[in-house]
């Protein structure tokens, strides 16, 4: 029967760890430090180590090297309570099988020990390269369903497979397709981005393959597309949905054969790049409308990894939050703290936006407030202003027809209202009145009082806003929400 050695300081875990692998029928002995440890592996003892991370006497990411060289085929499983990105990454780069963040089930861990005996980890393991010290990567949060996010990025590290990130926009989607390349194979190549819905349909096809001179009309010079930018690199294709039927079918035929042509091109070109794809749609009912290829979407979701929206996993918004202050002290923003109320309140709001609208907030609180503790009254306010702000354009996208016929109607109850004892004067200056008093306090208000900022936005010199801020006989305060 397989030997298992368990290592950990906390005698309770040890205990816990000793009885559920005992019952399953493997031999087990533990142990309280590492250099035990390193001593029972160097003598070829135990089929699998089961440890901790943080031991008192070394730490077992520096322990790990050593124990690889000798026994190369020797599955480890790290444990932790740190529960970092940077903890799951080193994990792997250090040549461990699998990582288990603290607190675990029981259940997962004895399924990966049978995963790891009946498959051991391959010798090529522990050749890679270590990770800096001072290596990080914006991934903030230690929640479970970010640690599934962060082993399977560690895993996917040591491939070239190609992975879908499904996410809501503002989840990070870019910012894991970045960590997959960094801590990759080919982190020393290039990492190429490309957003499908922000290029015209009838350039994609250029802007991924590249184009001949005279090739179309203003193609005055060949350029390079994205796969020669990209090669020996990650090619990160973002908003993959928003891809035109007729580039899909080009994509696909570079997944199938490795190489391609330019537009305007005869001769083809081989390409190694690594592809990343992501979006926040249902691929699957793009199928169905006939506006997505299903042969391309199986050649991209070889690895599907789906990032969940931070409403799901509200613990993590303190540490994102502290997070994000952080980032804005170091671009040179006054150090800023959030009180405990401040983190309660942030972490109840619903956060249409995902992280991004947490960072945008942050930056916000950093920026314009003089209070060095952030309360929840200041996070309030903000998350006031963004609604209202949210509002006025919701308003100016779908009710354009709604503004239109209520002017309508207000002229039309004027002109009504006519007669001759009391004749109707200056019907244009009353009109405008009326929408000019919102439009301007509004702008005011999502502007928070600069002046400067609401001119450009209404497209008025700066005198001529003063001089209606004052006819209208409008309040205006600096910093107002």
């Amino acid at each position: 029967m397989p030997e298992i050695l368990i290592a950990d300081d906390d005698a309770a875990i040890r205990t816990v760890l000793s009885q559920a692998l005992s019952r399953e029928g493997y031999d087990v002995r533990v142990t309280s430090n590492a250099n035990t440890l390193w001593r029972w592996t160097a003598a070829g003892d135990g089929d699998l180590v089961v440890t901790d991370v943080i031991m008192p006497d070394e730490n077992v990411f520096d322990l790990l090297p050593r124990m690889k060289r000798v026994r190369p085929d020797l599955p480890v499983i790290v444990m932790s309570a740190q529960n970092t990105f940077m903890t799951a990454i080193t994990a792997t780069e250090k040549g461990a099988y699998d990582y288990l963040p603290k607190p675990f089930d029981l259940k997962e861990l004895i399924g990966t020990v049978e995963r790891a005996l009946a498959q051991p980890a391959e010798n090529d393991k522990a050749g890679h390269a270590p990770v800096a010290a001072e290596a990080t990567m914006p991934l903030v949060g230690r929640s479970p369903a970010m640690q599934e996010i962060y082993r399977l990025i560690a895993r996917m590290t040591q491939t070239d497979l190609t992975v879908m990130i499904n996410g809501e926009s503002g989840t990070g989607k870019e910012l894991v397709a970045k960590a997959l390349h960094q801590f990759g194979k080919r982190k020393s190549g290039p990492f190429v981005a490309i957003n499908m819905a922000a290029i015209p349909s009838e350039l994609i096809e250029s802007e991924l393959f590249g184009h001949e001179k005279g090739a179309f009309t203003g193609a005055n010079s060949r350029s390079a597309g994205r796969f020669e930018q990209a090669n020996g690199g990650t090619l990160f294709l973002d908003e993959i949905g928003d891809m035109p039927m007729e580039a899909q079918t080009r994509l696909l035929r570079v997944l199938q054969e490795g190489e391609y042509t330019t537009v305007g091109g005869r001769t083809p070109i081989s390409t190694d790049v690594r592809i990343v794809a992501a979006t926040h749609q249902d691929l699957g009912g793009l199928i169905d409308r006939g506006q997505f290829r299903e042969d391309l979407y199986y050649r991209l979701n070889v690895v599907p990894l789906r990032l969940p929206p931070l409403r799901e996993r509200g613990q993590d918004v303190p540490d994102l939050a502290r997070h994000f202050l952080e980032q804005a002290e170091l671009r040179g923003l006054p150090r800023k703290v959030f009180d405990k109320s401040a983190l309660d309140r942030l972490k109840q709001h619903h956060w249409p936006g995902n992280v991004r609208e947490l960072e945008n907030l942050v930056q916000r609180l950093a920026a314009l407030y003089p209070q060095e503790k952030i309360s929840a009254e200041l996070v309030e306010n903000e998350l006031s202003a963004a609604r209202q702000s949210a509002s006025a354009n919701h308003l100016g996208e779908v009710n354009e027809q709604q503004l239109q016929a209520s002017v309508s109607a207000f002229t039309a109850q004027l002109l009504e209202s006519n007669d001759e004892d009391q004749p109707l004067e200056n019907l244009y200056a009353t009109v405008l009145r009326e929408i000019e008093e919102p439009l301007i306090s509004m702008t005011l208000r999502a502007t928070r009082g600069n002046q400067i900022k609401a001119a450009k936005v209404l497209g008025l010199n700066r005198n001529t806003l003063r001089k209606k801020i004052k006819d209208l006989d409008l309040q205006v305060m600096r910093g107002i929400n």
